[in-house]
């Protein structure tokens, strides 16, 4: 990790400053030209190689384990000291179950069909020429996160088999596991001959980092931004290189007037209890009045039964006198925590419009038997994720059958949803000719 400064009596701390500032930009322009090298000879990588690659990956993940979990450890002892919630240290635990899970999407990652040269939309000219896409790599993938740290794994396994290199830039939360995932993985991939600087790791919690990632437009193709609002802020505004924004997730689970109650109540209580601290986890519950008096009741005590505090409009307190009054910040927050923001409304067209204003955009889901009422929600609802009568917790690359995302695209341009390999490329065309000449 790069030091700023030591405590020496005397020493020029404008001078120190100004020296380590240097240092740090030339050590991130130099990943950068690293990266750009190896670029060029991943993206021309065979299949099977990639795959050998990555398999190597999982295995060393797995011999490893005990180095990772001593590492992930002072983690979570940084945690704890900092008062984080117990659901913030779940994210960042792990253990040999969460580190086989690490190396099991790896190798599926390698199953997966290789996008790279995939010809699409061929199509033949009247004058003979045959013409369509190829997928082909991005190139330099610049990837900083505030997530978990089985994504070190996922993001450069991704890169890898998408014929991309990648520079990762985790959040301070994690620096010692991720430090020793990207080091186990550098030596795979080393072993397996992936070409110098093909996954590459910022060793250095520094902020201004960040600064001189944005400005390396020579040498980064795409950034994405995986994290909470003030990071994808501070990277939309700064970045001079292209951004695809993985933003928070405020998610909502609707139960319309038509919904199977019996069904409504353990698709809520998996959505927000399963796991709290991640992105798809439900942070707010819309229920219609038509059903408020029944459903409430029960949903409210099983989910109160499981830990998570109820923060309620005033129809909702009124049913569930054991919730707090919601405020209008509630409507907006993404807690990844066991809190619930919940409301009552009184139409179909409420609802959407409750989850299109408050909402993030990323992932939501209503319980209704009714299609007609279903199709109308899919088509009304601005959100990268639309879910009937499913778990929000399904939002997710490996449930998609994906493999793995390197996080879930809250944009609308060029990937929208969980990223995997194919979203990973580019399309560029092809034209297949015996001659032809343009008169």
């Amino acid at each position: 990790m790069l030091v700023i400064c030591s405590v020496v009596d005397g020493t020029n701390w404008n001078q120190v400053r100004e020296n380590s500032m240097s240092d740090l930009k030339s050590m991130i322009l130099e990943m950068g030209n690293r990266a750009r090298q190896a670029s060029r000879k991943v993206a021309t990588m065979e299949p099977g190689h990639k795959n050998t690659a990555l398999q190597e990956m999982a295995d060393l993940l797995r011999t490893e384990t005990p180095t990772i979990v001593a590492e992930n450890a002072k983690d979570l002892a940084a945690a704890e000291e900092n008062g984080l919630t117990s659901a913030m240290v779940d994210r960042l635990r792990l253990d040999e179950k969460r580190i086989d899970a690490m190396a099991r999407a790896v190798e599926e990652i390698a199953a997966l069909p290789d996008p790279v040269g995939e010809m699409e939309n061929i199509r033949v000219r009247p004058n003979g020429l045959r013409l369509g896409h190829v997928r082909a790599p991005i190139g330099v993938i610049g990837f900083i996160y505030e997530s978990r740290p089985n994504v070190t794994s996922d993001a450069a396994a991704l890169c890898l088999k998408s014929g991309n290199a990648v520079i990762l830039r985790g959040g301070k939360e994690a620096i010692h596991s991720n430090m020793a995932i990207s080091a186990v993985l550098a030596r795979a991939v080393e072993k397996a001959g992936v070409p110098e600087g093909a996954i590459q790791i910022v060793p250095t919690i520094d902020r201004d980092a960040v600064g001189h990632l944005l400005s390396m437009k020579e040498y980064i193709d795409l950034m994405i931004p995986r994290g909470g609002k003030s990071l994808i802020e501070r990277i939309t505004r700064d970045s001079q290189i292209p951004v695809i924004k993985h933003l928070d997730g405020n998610c909502t689970v609707y139960v319309d007037e038509f919904a199977d109650l019996d069904m409504a109540v353990p698709i809520i209580v998996n959505a927000k209890v399963q796991r709290p601290g991640v992105c798809n986890a439900a942070e707010t519950l819309l229920v219609h009045s038509k059903v408020a008096e029944k459903f409430l009741p029960a949903a409210a005590a099983t989910l109160m039964e499981k830990g998570v505090e109820l923060r309620g409009c005033k129809r909702t307190v009124k049913i569930v006198t054991k919730a707090k009054p919601a405020t209008e910040e509630d409507w907006y927050t993404e807690y990844l925590d066991l809190i619930l923001a919940v409301r009552v409304i009184d139409t179909f067209e409420e609802a959407v419009d409750f989850i299109n204003h408050y909402g993030s955009h990323h992932t939501e889901a209503i319980i209704t038997d009714s299609h007609t009422r279903a199709m109308a929600f899919l088509r009304a609802i601005d959100s990268s994720c639309v879910h009937i009568n499913c778990s929000t917790r399904f939002a997710d690359g490996g449930e998609y059958g994906m493999g793995a995302e390197i996080g879930i695209s809250t944009d609308k341009l060029h990937a929208r949803g969980p990223m995997g390999l194919r979203e990973l490329t580019t399309a560029k065309w092809v034209v297949f000719g015996n001659g032809q000449v343009r008169g």
